[in-house]
């Protein structure tokens, strides 16, 4: 595998129950994670009391987080701000406790069918917003491009960066979603985004939109991931198999398709790992 990367992983998609998840990633030699569903509850809503008990059983099992899986940044634009910006506050103490500087975030869901220019000045607000609470804590948020949102398109995600204009606002790279959004994940997106690309999501998806394996899609995962190498990549390649529905996909998805899926099991995600083990593979 390549000396730079680490692989972590969304292992809610493995189990509901974290020490399952837990059990499960030692199996596979995989000592990190991106908490997101921990034991049916989302990480934003744990309070102190319920991380703590979380970071004891990391400790137990040997695992340490990569990134907060938040879902900050995934509601609609005209809903309330200032509680979602409480929220980050929650969710940064939660990063703190469990020894992360990184924390995913999203820019908004935009209205179906509207034109998204309209709403430019408000995202933009409010990313500012979320990234001076983050640097003055600091730490990093990273945008993930997720489609039906405004940072969904390579040039949108790059224009967020750049006039947010902050070290406390990177890039995750999610493949699957480009492709979902009709967007060229290599050389368009990646060559774009490149210079703030610091976590990468490894999920792969057919033309038409169908998430698959790492390799077995339009994502161009072996490309991205031989140029991160070459570029000197030093960091996470996090998997988000996405090949089966789990608890807590419906407060994520602004659709209901991925609830369509058959359940997520431990050999999904075992499938998952074992498609990204043989592109590195490849690689060495």
């Amino acid at each position: 595998m390549g000396a730079n990367f680490i692989i972590s992983g969304f292992s809610d998609e493995i189990d509901e129950q974290v020490t399952k998840q837990f059990a499960h990633l030692n199996k596979l030699g995989i000592a990190y994670f991106e908490p997101r569903g921990i034991d049916g509850a989302n990480i934003a809503d744990l309070d102190d009391g319920q991380v703590l008990e979380l970071k004891q059983k990391m400790e137990q099992y040997g695992i340490k987080a990569s990134s907060i899986g938040s879902p900050i940044g995934k509601i609609k634009i005209t809903d309330d701000f200032e509680a979602h910006l409480k929220k980050l506050k929650r969710v940064i103490r939660t990063a703190k406790l469990l020894g992360t500087k990184y924390i995913r975030v999203f820019s908004f869901f935009m209205p179906q069918d509207a034109d998204y220019a309209p709403y430019k000045a408000e995202v933009l607000r409010r990313m500012k917003a979320m990234t001076a609470l983050a640097e003055a804590e600091g730490m990093i948020l990273l945008h993930e491009n997720e489609k039906e949102i405004y940072g969904d398109t390579a040039p949108r995600c790059l224009e967020i960066i750049e006039a947010v204009n902050s070290p406390a606002l990177r890039c995750v790279f999610d493949p699957a979603n480009f492709i979902q959004c009709g967007q060229d994940t290599y050389p368009a997106a990646f060559e774009l985004l490149k210079p703030y690309i610091v976590y990468m999501h490894i999920k792969d998806a057919l033309p038409d939109g169908e998430v698959v394996p790492a390799g077995y899609g339009a994502g161009n995962l072996e490309a991205i991931l031989r140029a991160l190498n070459d570029n000197g990549y030093n960091g996470f390649l996090s998997l988000e198999p996405h090949l089966g529905s789990f608890t807590g996909l419906a407060n994520l998805e602004n659709s209901d398709e991925m609830l369509k899926l058959t359940k997520s099991t431990p050999e999904k995600f075992t499938l998952a790992y074992e498609s990204l083990k043989t592109i590195l593979e490849r690689m060495n």
